[in-house]
This record gives C-alpha cells, structure tokens and sequence, in this order.
C-alpha cells in the first residue's frame, strides 16, 4: 500500500508516489522517461523521445474541442538530491522515503523532488484521464533542468503544434508567473600546487553546517548564509589572527543553483596553533550566528581532528588565492528591479566548491533579467580568477522570457482561477530561471505562463508539498482546460 493512497485527486497523488520510487536525479533520468515512455505505450497515445532524453506525449482534443488551440504542458524530470549529512541515502539507486505531515507531504532527509515531479504526475493524470473536457495536449518532458537546462536546450520544438504553453514548474499557488530572468553557469578553475606535510602537524577537519540554503533563484533574496562564502572568512579570520596552517581542501555543496548549506575545509597545524585556531573558530561562530540570527540560527561549527592521512598540502600562495576567492566571488542580490517592486534583478550564488587532485572549482549560478548586468557579473568573476591565477569557463547560459500583455492564455487562466478560488491570481515575475525563456526563443509567438501548487524549501531536504494546494490546482487546470473551447 503507498503512503499517498488515500489521497484523492484523479491518480495526481499516485502518480507522483510512483515517480518517487524512480531515482531520477539530474543526469539520471533515463529510468524515469522510460517510465513515461512506457506509459504513452501502454495508452495507444503518440509520443517520442530525443536523444536528450525528452519525451512529448500528444493526446488528441475531446469532443467538441477539435477546433481549439492545443494547449502544450512542460515540466522537467529531474530533481535536486540533497540529504542531511545523516542520513543514508544513494540517490542513484534507493527510492524516496515518503512520509505525510499534516498538510505536507515529505521524504525522510531528503529532498522531495516535487520541483517538478508534482508537473510531471498532473501531466500523466491529464493524459490517462478520460473524460477530460479538453483541447488538443502536448505534454513535454524535459530533462537536466536543474543543472542548466540542458533538455531544454537540445529540444526540437518544430514538431509543437500547441498556441498556449502552461510551464509547470512555479511554486505558489495563485501566482501566475509571466516572466523570468536569464542565467549563466560559471566555474572557476584554480590550479593547485602542493608540498609535502611538516612532519610536527597533524589533520583537523572545519565543518560549516546546519544552515538552511534553499533555491539560489527564489529564496536569494532572504539573506540566508552561504557556506562556501563563511568558510571564506573563517580561513581568513585564522590567518588574521596568525593561526599558522596549511590548507588540505575546501568542499561544500552539490548544485550551484542551491544555496550552499555544508562546507568542509581539512587543514594541518601543530597541537598548539590547532588550539589556537579552537578558539579562533568559537569566536567566529557566535560572530556570524549573531550577523544570522534571522536566517540561520541553527549554524554549527566543528573542529576535530581528522581521519584522512594527509601527505601534501596547499602552497601559500594558493592557499590565499583559494581565501580570496572564497572572499571576493560575489554571493547574494547584486541589484534590485527599478520597474517592479521587490523584485530581484540580478544575483550570483557560489554553489559548489570542489577540490581535485589538481585544481579547484568554484561553481557560480548567475541570473539577471538584465543581459548586460549577466554580463558584468561574469565579467566580475573573470577578473577575480584573473588575479587569482586562475582560468573562467561559462556554461549552460539561458535567455529570459519577456512578459506579453495581450497574452490570452493569462485570460483563460485568470477566468479559471476565480471561478475554482474566489479569489484574484497574482501576477508576478520570478528571478529565476524556468525553461519558458528558452521555449519562448523556440516557440515564436508563443503564449505562455507558468504555475504550481504551494510549495516550500526546495532544493533542501526540508523540501514540501501542500496536499490541498496540490488538490486545488488541479480543478483549477480542469477548469482552466474546460474554458479553452
């Protein structure tokens, strides 16, 4: 029996259990679009996969709508994987322990993936439903959107026949995004050079945990710690008070578009500098617990020896380049939208630090509804690897989506809403990257907006998602479909 069972809302909550059971992180979705694939199959329904993994599923329009607009549905496949550190967990393999709390439901330490499984079991409900009163449906599948959009990227739109576009991968429900911002990935190789150990210095490890990250789109704003940048001042703050050490390697964080929650840094020292640095670290911790103290009040720094054995460790000089660049790589809101309250126009999150046997990286997820101000963060980077010795390579770069005043489908969607809610949708743009910028580019005159049922902390393992908003929304699409003759 699947813990979602007795939740009713024509198979939206039995489909998204199934999509649980199916590790489908980013890179490793091929089990779940055969799983979609399969289900087209087993339905007689038209559909196709790409060599990117994409599927499209096209259902032909109900009685009575054979004239109208085909409407295209699009969520992506894959998800984030974060746990908590203490949990066991192989992502590659073991399924998504389910649990429901009150309202919510949730994967035991883990991140729950309905960013975006939830679009992905509306859209098969659609698709096996029946008697859906309905237009022509498209419904697209894409893959890699959390690591840049790369299904997105390599998908063939020509075959599209659909004049509307509802992109199911928003977060709050009765906010009908209709615009969204570009985004780069950037990476910043530092070349390392190692020496051996001193013979009188031992291996500490520094651990940066407990913060609460979150989406380096949607939750930058809140001024939450970024790990990566803490252990930044941390190392510096130990060379500030002459805490003689040699740096190891600095790890933290999985996906650059996460807002980094566990940083890792080994070092060596001798016993006496490593009580020195004790007491260094104490002292920072009450520090930035005090400066995030609305944010992040369950931050937690360790210091203990470590069990790696340690032969070679970091030069001085990359030592202070890894310090500098941890310090000076931007993090957080760069500018503020002077055209629309309160929104976010450009932003920089270093995600992922990683330490190799030659180099390390330093991965940044950049955005901005402005391309020039994209641009001039990058450019911002470069300049810091430049004085670092390092080398810049950017990635996975996607354009914004301009919002259409005239746009009909908003209409439909506005019609449906009130009718379902008694309520006013609020329109809003999002500073973040969804794939309608990239459909928008491929889909000339495309109408298109982006919605969801409620959902909180994704990207983190205290990821959830609100049965009844998720029930409303989904009478709020049959409505919605119903209207579109």
């Amino acid at each position: 029996m699947g813990v979602l069972d007795n939740l009713q809302a024509d198979g939206v909550f039995r489909y998204f259990e199934e999509i649980t059971k199916i590790p489908h992180g980013s890179g490793n979705e091929a089990a779940l679009a055969q799983y979609i694939v399969d289900f087209a199959k087993e339905r007689n329904l038209a559909h196709s996969i790409d060599k990117a993994g994409n599927v499209v599923i096209k259902k032909e329009a109900s009685a009575g709508y054979e004239n109208a607009p085909g409407v295209i549905f699009q969520g992506h496949i894959d998800m984030v994987c974060e746990k908590l550190g203490s949990v066991e967990h192989d992502f590659t393999k073991d399924p998504l322990q389910l649990e429901i709390d009150g309202d919510f439901i949730r994967a035991k330490g883990t991140t729950l993936g309905a960013d975006n499984g939830i679009a992905v079991a509306y859209m098969l409900a659609m698709l096996d439903k029946k008697d859906l009163q309905s237009p022509a449906i498209e419904a697209v599948f894409t893959t890699e959107e959390e690591t840049g959009m790369g299904g997105a990227v390599a998908f063939d739109a020509s075959d599209l026949k659909g004049k509307y576009f509802i992109n199911m991968d928003s977060e709050e429900e009765g906010k009908f995004l209709i615009s969204c911002c570009g985004g780069r990935r950037v990476r910043v190789n530092l070349p390392i050079k190692t020496e051996p150990k001193k013979a009188d210095e031992v291996a500490y490890t520094l651990q940066i945990r407990g913060l609460k990250g979150g989406h380096s789109g949607s939750d930058i704003h809140l001024q939450r710690a970024n790990s990566n940048k803490l252990m930044g001042r941390v190392l510096q703050e130990l060379c500030a008070k002459d805490v003689q050490y040699a740096l190891v390697s600095v790890n933290g964080g999985r996906m650059d578009n996460a807002i980094c929650r566990e940083t890792e840094a080994v070092l060596t020292l001798t016993e006496a500098q490593a009580q020195k640095a004790a007491n260094v670290i104490s002292d920072m911790e009450n520090l930035l617990k005090k400066e995030y103290r609305h944010t992040d009040a369950d931050m937690i720094m360790t210091w203990e020896k470590s069990a790696k054995a340690v032969e070679n460790v970091f030069t001085e000089s990359v030592k202070q380049n890894c310090i500098a660049t941890l310090l000076l790589i931007p993090y957080g809101v760069q500018t503020m939208s002077l055209d629309i309250e309160d929104l976010v126009e450009s932003s920089s999150n270093i995600g992922v630090v990683e330490t190799t046997e030659t180099e390390m990286h330093f991965d940044s997820a950049v955005r901005s509804a402005v391309a020039s101000r994209k641009e001039l963060i990058c450019n911002q980077i470069k300049a810091i690897a430049d004085l670092a010795g390092a080398t810049i390579e950017s990635s996975n770069d996607y354009p914004g989506w301009v919002y259409d005043a005239n746009s009909q489908l908003l209409k439909f969607l506005q019609e449906a809403y009130r009718a379902t809610s008694g309520k006013e949708p609020e329109l809003m743009a999002l500073h973040a990257g969804v794939e309608c910028g990239l459909f928008a580019e491929k889909i000339p005159g495309i109408d298109m907006v982006s919605l969801g049922p409620d959902m909180y902390d994704v990207h983190t393992p205290e990821e959830r998602l609100s049965i009844s908003s998720t029930i409303r929304t989904w009478e709020f699409l049959k409505e919605a479909l119903k209207r579109m003759k």
